[in-house]
This record gives structure tokens, C-alpha cells and sequence, in this order.
């Protein structure tokens, strides 16, 4: 059976106490817009995930995409790190490294 994403959106909004104003204004959308997403059986997942992180609610325990998505991404092993400008400065100098000592190789 189908999930119906606007009413567990809604379930969790009225569950966590933040008034629909402050959601809205949070968000950049208006209390109609948000009446239309309790309505909407295939709400954009981005929706969720933004008013998730409002409202402090994982949805990826409720609903089977995000389920698939948060094992996907452990999966992989999401750190945050790669958020970071060193991160990449660092990657780039190891793999440059890794370049320069094939290329001396096959030169020498």
C-alpha cells in the first residue's frame, strides 16, 4: 500500500508542537501551502527532509524511501567530512602524489 506522505507530514508537524506559523515562515511558504501538503498523497521528499530538520523529526523511520536512502548512505559512509575545503585540498594532494610517482615510474 502506497504511503501517504502528506498525512504523515502532517502527523509529525502537529506532534512536534511548532506552530504552523512559525513552520511557514521557516520554510518560505504559506499556511495554505502547507494544508495543500497534508492533502498530498506524493509530496516532494525534499519537502519532508526540509520540514524534518525544522521540526527535529527523522522521517526515515516512517517512510520506506528514506529508509532506502539512509541505508544507501550508510552504505557509502556518509562522514560530513567532505563538507570541509581541507577535505578536498587534502584528496587533491594525495592523488596528485599518487600521479607524480606512476609517472616517475614509467619514466625511470
Amino acid at each position: 500500500m502506497e504511503q501517504h506522505k502528506g498525512k504523515i507530514l502532517e502527523k509529525a508537524v502537529r506532534e512536534s508542537g511548532i506552530p504552523l506559523t512559525k513552520l511557514t515562515k521557516r520554510i518560505n511558504k504559506s499556511r495554505r501551502w502547507i494544508y495543500n501538503a497534508f492533502e498530498n498523497p506524493n509530496l516532494s521528499i525534499e519537502y519532508i527532509i526540509q520540514i524534518g530538520e525544522i521540526i527535529h523529526y527523522d522521517f526515515s523511520d516512517v517512510l520506506v524511501e528514506l529508509k532506502k536512502f539512509k541505508s544507501s548512505a550508510l552504505k557509502v559512509h556518509i562522514t560530513g567530512e567532505q563538507d570541509y575545503p581541507e577535505y578536498w585540498k587534502d584528496k587533491y594532494l594525495e592523488l596528485l602524489e599518487k600521479y607524480n610517482n606512476i609517472l616517475e615510474g614509467k619514466l625511470a
